[in-house]
């Protein structure tokens, strides 16, 4: 029962410059609605118009060669999910409660009438499976779809309109449950795919200009400035920024930017202006490049079924052989129509995915949006756990965790006092942490100071008490303030060993102290660490762009097995398949667009509340509340969907395979077969509904 993909088949026809016209062939059961496959195509990054002809299947594309190809539109359009119950349920092909109403009234009214009747009416009820049976018979040979409709198709013949009836209501309210929950689009992608600006400054002969963003070319020299997103990867020619790549390292603070560094696109100017010379642009920049991975990591995704659905059509064969042996061996008509109303498909094509549904349905309403039954079977096997750092195990943010100081005229106190004071009208995120520890202490106090000097990428300075005060890195003191630091790098050594980023205090022309920050973990990590190890998570890793001092501090905290520091978008993915090399099964928990290939790429990948648009694009599960504890819930709701399933498949195997038994020996009638099978599959499909969840601790958690 899952959805197959939205185009079964994209036959190219013709190609030229700039256009190209492919034959399609929708999935049965899509939608064949040409305005949504058009919508969905003019969605697509570079396309400029679509053209369909339905009668002809012919789906023509004029786009824009610069930004896409033929190549790359078809695999795009390939992984075009069908359109969604809430998008489209009056699509055509769409399942609704429409069709499942028709079914239910088929079956309560089918004995009230005439017997001229009843025949014909249970026909016409039948005729969409009928369709879908024929088409997958045509395809693929018997499947579980052909068991149904021959099922459905002898009891017709056999005068059996309450089983017929009865499977068809089954299989049309299975059929609307699997959509009404369906997977949630992947259209955001198509605009992640688009730059973040359409226009970018850009000097050409000596002068300034505004141009588009598609019309960049790699020589030009981009001019960034604060509050724009690098919308190329080059080197700086000239200037000097803070640059916030939070969202291509996963490091929370921002980095100085000046001439020879390397910039990448994606990243935010958040203070200065740079000239930078652009070396990768369009669809080779760093930013385009990670959508593309996500985008050919989600089409692979979706290539897969449900191994209940396979199962039930790998015994479409051993049911009609017990049929043709039953007839062989007793010449009884009766006996093989008997067993013929009774077969495992039902039971296990239904109750799988509404047990899966359930689930997600329950996810969702627990904090947590399942993007598919495929992603709880592989969370449910997941045994390793990969944590990206910044913004998942920890909050984002920085705090002050030390005032060292380092002149006895200064107390820690005062420290922080005389830093808050000069840094309180500056609102970079190291100011800001530490005019709030400021804030915090039990009697703040205010310096008096001269006009403050905001050097970029540097720290502030100003004076008091007539003295030149500095704060900032260490280069802007010991460098350009020609302060000394020999004399304290031991105390400078351990706070650094302890994974902290520090802040140097000149005053008067020396060092009088030191702050230290880090990034505040959050208060559930431990914890959630430490839950996992409970549901048989054995391994559970941190990957980040930090420092690997500061990321073996924060591993040992938490009390983790391994952690790899200094990492790029690239090396997440890499370590990651050296994981997988080893034949753990990896869910992946990250947030920044620099963790969308590594969440791709994972076994399972889990995005947090607040990560970037392109992370919970690519995630398989996204967290809908700011709260780490939702991944340890996540996996529990997996392992017990899984078990509901596996308890579903046993009573199934079991019930069907007894009733199939007694049919076979004479023992049911067609009409006990037929209300046996299908009361039993309906107790098993109401269990499937009531049972999905979380379990009930965690429930009492959420509640809580």
């Amino acid at each position: 029962m899952t959805p197959a993909p939205w185009l079964l088949a994209l036959e190219p026809v013709h190609a030229c410059a700039g256009r190209v016209r492919w034959r399609y062939r929708c999935a049965p059961g899509s939608s064949r609605d040409p305005r949504s496959l058009q919508r969905g195509a003019e969605a697509l990054r570079g396309v400029r118009s679509v053209r369909i002809n339905a009668a002809a299947r012919s789906l023509a594309i004029a786009y824009d060669a610069a930004l896409t190809d033929a190549a790359t539109l078809a695999a795009e359009l390939r992984a075009l999910p069908p359109p969604t119950a809430a998008a489209g349920a009056a699509a055509e092909g769409a399942p609704s409660l429409v069709g499942v109403a028709a079914a239910g009234a088929t079956l309560l009214a089918g004995s009230t009438l005439p017997l001229a009747l009843r025949s014909p009416v249970s026909a016409a009820n039948a005729l969409p499976l009928f369709g879908a049976a024929l088409e997958d018979f045509l395809r693929t040979g018997i499947t579980s779809h052909v068991l149904e409709a021959t099922a459905v198709a002898i009891s017709i013949g056999r005068g059996d309109h309450l089983a017929a009836n009865t499977t068809a209501f089954l299989l049309a309210l299975g059929e609307y449950l699997e959509h009404s929950i369906e997977r949630r689009s992947d259209a955001l992608l198509r605009q992640l795919l688009r730059p973040a600006d359409d226009q970018v400054w850009v000097e050409r002969e000596g002068q300034e200009q505004r141009i588009a963003a598609d019309a960049v070319e790699v020589g030009d020299t981009v001019i960034v400035a604060t509050g724009s997103v690098v919308p190329v990867d080059g080197t700086v020619l000239g200037g000097e920024a803070l640059v916030n790549e939070a969202t291509m390292t996963g490091e929370s603070v921002p980095v100085a930017r000046r001439r020879g560094d390397r910039v990448l696109s994606g990243t935010l100017l958040e203070e200065g202006r740079l000239r930078v010379y652009a070396e990768r642009v369009g669809r080779q920049a760093a930013a385009a490049r990670i959508a593309d991975f996500v985008a050919q990591s989600l089409q692979a995704k979706g290539q897969t079924q449900l191994e209940a659905a396979r199962l039930a059509d790998r015994l479409v064969p051993m049911v009609l052989g017990l049929a043709g042996g039953t007839w062989a061996l007793s010449g009884d008509w009766r006996r093989v129509a008997a067993v013929l109303q009774a077969d495992y498909s039902c039971a296990l094509k239904l109750a799988t995915p509404v047990a899966f549904k359930s689930s997600m349905a329950a996810a969702g309403r627990a904090g947590m949006l399942v993007k598919g039954a495929r992603a709880l079977e592989r969370l449910a096997a997941a045994d390793t756990f990969v944590f990206d750092k910044t913004g998942t195990l920890t909050e984002g943010s920085l705090l002050v965790t030390d005032s060292v100081a380092l002149d006895p005229a200064f107390t820690a106190e005062d420290l922080l006092n005389l830093a808050a004071s000069v840094e309180e009208h500056y609102f970079h995120p190291m100011a800001l942490a530490v005019v709030a520890a400021a804030q915090r202490l039990a009697a703040p106090r205010h310096f008096e100071h001269a006009e403050v000097e905001f050097i970029v990428a540097h720290g502030v300075a100003s004076v008091v008490q007539g003295k030149r005060v500095v704060v900032g890195s260490r280069h802007f003191v010991e460098d350009d303030e020609g302060i000394t630091l020999g004399p304290h790098e031991d105390r400078i050594a351990g706070l650094q060993a302890a994974g902290k980023t520090l802040l140097y205090i000149g005053w008067g022309g020396r060092l009088v102290g030191v702050l230290a920050l880090r990034d505040r973990l959050r208060a559930d990590s431990a914890a959630t660490v430490a839950r996992l190890r409970t549901l048989g998570v054995r391994r559970i890793v941190m990957l980040t762009g930090d420092t690997p001092e500061r990321a073996r501090a924060m591993a040992d905290e938490l009390g983790l097995d391994a952690f790899h520091a200094g990492l790029l978008p690239e090396d997440k993915a890499a370590v990651l398949h050296e994981l997988a090399a080893d034949g753990s099964r990896i869910a992946f928990v990250g947030d920044g667009v620099n963790d969308a290939p590594a969440l791709s790429g994972a076994h399972v990948g889990i995005a947090m509340h607040r990560g970037a648009d392109v992370a919970r694009l690519a995630a398989d599960v996204v967290l809908l509340e700011d709260n780490i504890a939702r991944v340890a819930d996540a996996k529990a709701l997996a392992l017990a969907t899984r078990q509901l399933i596996d308890s579903n498949f046993r009573l199934t195997m079991v019930l069907n395979t007894s009733i199939l038994g007694a049919a076979a020996l004479g023992v049911l009638s067609p009409v006990s077969a037929s209300l046996l099978h299908n009361g039993s599959t309906i107790a098993i499909l109401l269990r499937a509904l009531a049972g999905g969840g979380l379990p009930r601790p965690a429930r009492r958690r959420k509640a809580g």
